[in-house]
This record gives C-alpha cells, structure tokens and sequence, in this order.
C-alpha cells in the first residue's frame, strides 16, 4: 500500500528540492507535505 502512495506522490506533489526550498523559512504546509512524503517514502522502503 505505501509503495502505491510512494509512487502517486512522486507524480502528484511537488519536489521542494528541486525548487531549492529553504527548510528554515518553509511555510507550514509545506512542513507538512515534507513530513507526510518522508512518512510514506520511508514505510514504503520498509515494506520492502
């Protein structure tokens, strides 16, 4: 199941890497979508 949303949310939610986003001034919804995208990612590595 984590590999499934580990996959759509590399389609559907955007790389904050890629934009170079600054951590320490990240908005809190921002903060967010980090935390849940390294919540799946890592559940999904587990899984494996």
């Amino acid at each position: 199941m984590f590999s499934v949303l580990a996959k759509l949310n590399k389609l559907l939610l955007p790389s904050f890497t890629k934009q170079k986003l600054d951590i320490s001034k990240a908005k809190k919804w921002q903060l967010i979508l980090i935390s849940w995208r390294y919540y799946v990612t890592t559940r999904s590595l587990k899984g494996k």
